[in-house]
């Protein structure tokens, strides 16, 4: 899910950048600071927007540079649990297949891409049905549930776990395929009634 956060801090305006326009250095360092983080409070900060720098700053004595508190904004990415998301398939491994969500990467493990023995195909890079022949590849636009997320520790490696084993899940083609089938099954059973009646 992705949210807009405003927040408060202090930055310190560097002496070389002294005589340059004071809301674009702000930007810069909160943008140094803040930009591509993975927090567990906040999830992955993509952006920085909208800063404003006080124009009044503090000295600390043995440092040459200035202290403002800034106000700003970022747009951040928090996965939630059991959310459904889609994304498009960006890498196919043996063990199943990165789905890019947001701006970050989900794994769908092979035993949860959908009720059917896979075999991976290295060459092609597909990961392929036995019984059903439905295929997954690089590519591909999927509908995923969250079921996994670890952030870890502040600038950790995070971790999101993904299942397309539930119903109106899988690839957006093989969703399709589901409700056309559901909808001729409808229209069967409705003809059934009327013979009868």
């Amino acid at each position: 899910m992705f949210k807009l956060v405003t927040m408060e801090d202090t930055i310190r305006i560097p002496p070389e950048t002294f005589g340059n326009p004071l809301e674009s250095v702000g930007h810069q360092q909160v943008k140094a600071k803040y930009e591509g983080v993975v927090d567990e409070n906040l999830g992955y900060v993509v952006a920085v927007t909208n800063v404003k720098v006080s124009p009044v700053g503090k000295i600390i004595p043995g440092d040459g540079a200035t202290y403002h508190k800034v106000s700003f904004s970022l747009l951040t990415f928090y996965p939630v649990l059991q959310e459904v998301v889609e994304g498009e398939v960006v890498e196919i491994a043996d063990f199943g297949a990165f789905v890019r969500i947001g701006p970050v990467d989900a794994l769908l493990h092979v035993s949860q891409l959908m009720d059917d023995f896979i075999s991976y195909d290295e060459k092609q890079g597909v990961l392929l049905g036995k019984e059903t022949n439905r295929k997954l590849t690089t590519g591909d636009r999927v509908r995923v549930r969250i079921t996994a997320v670890s952030l870890g520790r502040a600038g950790g490696s995070a971790k999101i776990g993904v299942t397309a084993r539930q119903p109106f899940l899988g690839k957006l083609e093989w969703i399709e395929e589901d409700l056309h089938k559901t909808g001729e099954t409808e229209e069967k059973k409705k003809e059934q009634k009327g013979d009868e009646q």
